[in-house]
Formats: structure tokens, sequence, C-alpha cells
């Protein structure tokens, strides 16, 4: 895969001159985790159709689409206009409609020529897509949202509520593009049998829906699916015409803990510097707290709890069991895993570490930029600006 050309060059020429705490990104591993589900897309027979609400850049996305813009999912209309601005055109807005979303999204269309789709599962978003299409002079696409699992918003395939939605898109003038689903509840599962299961539930129940619609004159041409663990572990994809994921770029220590990936796969991390020391509680203090690291403790109910993240040394080898237990709004406190009994390793004050994301979304968007690496390397390849806000 060709890689994205440094569009930022780097005001810090290694990690020793980073202000800590600082983002890091591994671009070998992010070119990697992208081809690696790109081949799996390819080999199913579907599109893939990445989110980049966890990437929010436009260089990250060059990676994923070395040829030029291609399909994409965003969860902000901000992240719709930027990647609309860099070219994108073909655009999924995989959250629930508001009136207003609905007509800034198609003004943003008439300004540009994208093509937004947008995404529903009621009556009443139906109808407002009345105001928008007479406001802008844009004809809506739309997703029906269905519910596969009971994580989210979304119709169940076999409501009857399907078929009114479907024929309140028509009425309101809109296009009814097709369906998407996504299989939340996989972020709660450990192992590959449960996985597999899930993402077959996820293409069942979507299917189903499809094949309703169509019985009843709508088209459907979009049968959408994806979450980064089902996405790994779909076996079967007949009936499904497109993938979304988009944590799988960097992974984390959910995605980890789920059974996804090994932490070797973990893209991002944050640097950050020892400050402190108390021996007599076997802490050390750093300065990334939860500014830096998220509030995140999305491992706490999986089998190992890494805390508010798992910590490496300054080249990103795992310090083993030694995790940030504890995080003030700019403190992490560095213990060791609770039950392992052994000594804190020697970190005197000055020390480079890396902390790896319990979520990799959350961690990212604490920040406004990525510090590119490249491995163990110490030198910063790039500075990748990252977009923000709604």
């Amino acid at each position: 895969m060709t890689t994205a050309q440094d569009t930022t060059a780097s005001p810090a020429a290694t990690r020793a001159d980073l202000i800590t705490p600082a983002l890091l990104l591994d671009r070998s591993k992010l070119t990697r985790n992208i081809q690696r589900l790109a081949d799996r897309a390819r080999a199913l027979g579907v599109v893939l159709r990445p989110h980049l609400k966890t990437a929010k850049s436009i260089d990250v996305a060059r990676i994923a689409f070395p040829d030029g813009p291609g399909p994409i999912t965003v969860s902000t209309l901000a992240e719709a206009e930027y990647f609309a601005a860099h070219g994108y055109r073909d655009i999924t807005y995989a959250v629930g409609l508001s009136p207003a979303a609905a007509q800034r999204a198609m003004a943003l269309c008439a300004r540009t020529g994208a093509e937004v789709k947008l995404l529903l599962d009621s009556p009443g978003q139906a109808d407002a897509l009345r105001a928008a299409r007479e406001a802008t002079g844009v004809v809506p696409s739309v997703l029906i949202e269905l519910d596969c699992d009971d994580h989210r918003g979304g119709l169940k395939p076999d409501d009857p509520l399907l078929l009114e939605v479907a024929d309140r898109v028509v009425a309101a003038g809109a296009t009814l593009a097709g369906v998407l689903a996504h299989a939340g509840e996989s972020y709660g599962l450990s192992t590959p049998d449960a996985l597999v299961k899930a993402a077959e539930n996820e293409r069942q129940a979507t299917v189903q829906a499809a094949k309703t619609l169509r019985a009843h004159g709508h088209p459907c041409p979009i049968v959408s699916i994806g979450s980064t663990p089902t996405a790994h572990f779909a076996e079967n994809l007949d009936g499904i015409t497109e993938l979304r994921a988009g944590v799988y770029m960097f992974f984390d220590l959910v995605q980890h803990g789920v059974g996804v990936c090994t932490l070797d796969d973990l893209a991002i991390s944050v640097l950050t510097t020892v400050i402190g020391t108390k021996p007599e509680k076997g802490w050390i203090l750093v300065d990334a707290g939860w500014m830096a690291l998220s509030r995140d403790r999305g491992t706490a109910n999986q089998r190992v709890d890494q805390g508010y993240g798992l910590v490496c040394d300054e080249s990103g080898h795992v310090l083993e069991d030694v995790i940030v237990a504890e995080a003030s709004q700019e403190h992490g406190i560095l213990k060791i895993r609770s039950g392992v009994g052994k000594p804190m390793p020697d970190l005197p004050i000055g020390t480079r570490l890396r902390i790896l994301p319990n979520h990799a979304c959350a961690m990212a968007a604490q920040h406004d930029s990525y510090a590119v690496v490249e491995g163990t390397a110490p030198e910063i390849l790039a500075q990748w600006p990252r977009m923000r806000g709604w």
C-alpha cells in the first residue's frame, strides 16, 4: 500500500524534543491495520467504508485511500464538512438525524456536490426531510437504522414501523438508499466463537430488513453493517454490500480485551514524563492525566482492567502490570496492577513513558495533532493535524 505524504513538517525532530503529554501515532502500525481490514473486505466481497470518527485526519484518510477519496463514514457534520473540503464526496453520516442536521447536511451537498447519506429510524425524522429538501433544493439520501442486538437506536428488522418509515421517506421526496446496522454489543464479547456468532447475527438481521423493504417496493441498494469486532470475525457477508469500522485503524486496549488485536497492533499512545514519586505508596506520578488520556474506563468490565491505560517505556515496550491506576486533570498515578504483588520498576523523574489507550477515539479526541513516528525510531516524521468539533 502506498503511504501518504507528510503534509506538515514537525517542529520536533525527535521524541525527546516533544513537550509532554503528546499524542504519538506509529505510521507502520496504522498502515498495517488499515491494510488488514481492506484485504478482509476484499476477500468477503464487500465495499469497505471506513469510519473516520476515530482518526479525524486527512493524513490518516490518505493512508486508507492512497489512490484518492473513497466512501467514508462520519459521526459529526463537522467531519463531513472537513472531509468534503478535501474532496470526499461519498459520505455516510451515521448518527440519528435531527431536523437542523438534515438541513445542514443538504446545504453541504448543495455547496460541494457531495452525497451525504442520512440516518433515521422514526416517522418524525422522515417527515423532517421534506423541509430540508425544500430549503436546499437537494434530494436527501437516507439509510434506515436497524437495531440488531439491543445496543443503541434503530428499528428491529421485523418491526412494522420499518415499512412506515420507508414510506414516509419516499413521501417526503427523499431517496431511500438502504439500511444500516452496528453490532455494538460485540464490544462486550471476548471469544472467537461469540464474535463469529455476533457477526452472523448482524448480517442476518440486516439482510432480513432489506428483503422486507424490497418485497414492498423499496429497492434498498445499500445493506451496510459494521463494528470493528464483527468486521474482523465475519465469515460470510452474503447479502451485505458494505462494511464499516473505525477504531481498527488504531486499535486500543478494549479491542485487545475483546480479542480483535494484539498489543503490538495499537498504533497510538500518549508520551508522558515522570514528574514525581511516592515510594511509600508505590506511586509514580506522570504529567498525563485524564485531559491527555480521557476518562474512558472501557476495560473496567473486561477480564483485565487496564485502569486509565497500560504503561510502556519510551520506545513502546510494555512495562508488564504497570497501569495508570488513577487520573486527575493533569496528573496520572502509575501503580502495579492490583493483586500482582511485585515492586514498581525504577522510573526516575524525567523518564519518558508511553500510555496505551483504553479507547483510541477518546484518547485521540483530547489532542490537536499526531506526532508521527515509525516503530522504535526516535525521529518525529511529521505532525498531522486532527479536526475537532461538531
